[in-house]
């Protein structure tokens, strides 16, 4: 059976006219919903201060220590007691609309609050497929896992989605970051490993992308995720990444991952309590190093099993905990990020159901940017290809839903009403032969057909019909322009770099 990508996704061919819909800058379709009352809101985002002030965070980073004592800070040994007005004034010019650089302007963004961006599953040190089963991650993974992240329009901004183990840390982010802008157009994660791969990944965006230092300069190209480890503290090579992007003008996402009842209070509004001090005080720390730093909240909080000590994705907790993240950060006017996931160990009913609550809890609390929204199992331990191509048939779902609604004369049909008698059928009406064959959304993955027809196509199950499709997305791969000298343009810097002993990882 031919195929065709229209609209950014892969599926059958069916006919040569095709509902066309680029899923590119996304807004939220509906309002943000609220779990806490603004008087609560205050209440945990007064707590919060009382906690930097009073209880202090430990700052590992001598320097990150130095900055917050120049600005005011009490600052005993490793602990740093930051007052209220410092925090304040850091919020004031923390920015709240952020363009996030890409080589294809068509697939630049606006990060701010009412942007819907969606980033896949990262972080994971393997990676599975039907065919060749669960395995550590490698070079080859990587680049598989960006060029699929660049072939369908849903996936806006990239995500180091498996970890290429098979090449050492201190050379491995020559080769990611050649990766991302050799075979994707779209906005690049950087690792922040310390200052010297930090800044080799920012020289090689602006020679693998042909960048004038105005175009640099301009433009945010790179953009980082920044965990604390809870609770409250602030390690060094977090704390660096945090100097290091803001010196450069790129974009630290700051995230705590708190997880109630092991990292934080076992109640959501405790969690969510520290959550909010923890990303306070990065936030605060991007401000000191340069004011007007693009910088963006960010929650992932959700709950661990108390049997066993793992952590949940998709529960009630989880979504709880992202409707009250984003009623925290429109408290303080920052944009912000959320996360999806799955705990489970295949891409089964139990990881789509995470997977899905974890994207509706998102949509419910007008996240900017959802991580992890495609192909995360096992608590990110594994990237999964089959489940990512189910995942992007829940995004695409979900991105139908920007679309508006419109109830024209022409569209409510009150001629069709007419046309069709009692009793009939809408099949063969004017109204529906002039819009059938682009008024639905056609599936990705889902098989409509009936049990027979199903049986006789071989009575394939979502799972295997998925992996026909990432095979079929990789197969069918079309490098971007903008990718096809990246490779020379970076190849006397990675030799030359190498050979001096690469960037060694700060610990």
């Amino acid at each position: 059976m031919s195929t065709k990508r229209r609209g950014g996704r892969s599926r059958p061919m069916v006919s040569e006219i095709s509902r066309s819909q680029r899923y590119r800058q996304l807004k939220h379709p509906f309002d943000p919903q609220t779990i806490f009352s603004s008087d609560e809101i205050v209440s945990i985002h007064n707590t919060a201060l009382k906690v930097i002030q009073t209880l202090g965070i430990k700052t590992l980073l001598p320097e990150a220590r130095d900055i917050f004592k120049s600005a005011g800070a009490r600052v005993k040994d490793e602990m740093v007691f930051i007052g209220e007005d410092i925090v304040a004034s850091a919020l004031k010019t923390a920015p709240s609309s952020i363009i996030l650089s890409a080589a294809n302007p068509e697939n630049v963004l606006t990060y701010k609050n009412g942007a819907l961006i969606f980033s896949p599953g990262a972080g994971c040190p393997n990676i599975f497929d039907r065919e060749r089963g669960r395995r550590p991650g490698d070079l080859n993974a990587y680049i598989e896992t960006i060029k699929l992240h660049q072939s369908f329009d849903v996936i806006h901004k990239l995500g180091p989605s498996a970890e290429p183990q098979d090449i050492a840390t201190h050379l491995r982010h020559y080769s990611t970051m050649q990766a991302q802008m050799e075979f994707s157009d779209k906005p690049m994660f950087v690792y922040a490993r310390g200052t010297k791969q930090t800044q080799d990944s920012f020289k090689m965006i602006r020679l693998g992308l042909n960048l004038s230092e105005e175009e640099w300069n301009g433009g945010v190209w790179g953009t980082t995720v920044i965990n604390s480890n809870s609770p409250r503290m602030l390690d060094r090579p977090m704390a660096q990444g945090i100097i290091d992007f803001a010196r450069a003008n790129q974009m630290t996402i700051i995230t705590p991952f708190c997880l109630a009842g092991a990292m934080a209070p076992i109640t959501v509004s405790g969690a969510l309590t520290l959550q909010h001090a923890e990303a306070l005080v990065g936030i605060t720390l991007a401000q000191l190093v340069k004011s007007g730093a693009p910088v963006s909240y960010g929650g992932f909080a959700s709950n661990v099993d108390m049997k066993s000590g793992s952590p949940a994705f998709g529960t009630p907790e989880h979504i709880k905990m992202q409707i009250g993240s984003g009623q925290l950060a429109r408290h303080i006017k920052l944009p912000w990020r959320s996360a999806a996931g799955s705990a489970s160990n295949i891409a089964d009913s139990q990881g789509t159901t995470e997977n899905m609550s974890g994207i509706w809890g998102s949509l419910m609390a007008n996240a900017s940017l959802t991580i992890h929204a495609a192909g995360w199992l096992e608590g990110g331990l594994t990237f999964g290809y089959e489940k990512y191509i189910t995942d992007i048939e829940a995004l695409q779902t979900v991105a139908e839903l920007c679309t508006k609604t419109e109830a024209t004369e022409a569209e409510i049909g009150f001629d069709a009403l007419r046309e069709v008698e009692p009793g009939g059928h809408f099949f063969a009406a004017k109204h529906t032969m002039d819009r059938y064959q682009t008024a639905f959304y056609s599936p990705l993955v889902s098989d409509l057909s009936n049990n027979g027809t199903w049986l006789k196509a071989g009575a394939k199950t979502a799972y295997e019909r998925a992996t026909d499709i990432w095979k079929n997305t990789l197969e069918n791969y079309e490098q971007p322009e903008t990718g096809k000298e990246v490779s020379d343009r970076l190849a006397n810097f990675i030799e030359k770099r190498s050979s001096e002993g690469g960037a060694p990882i700060i610990e």
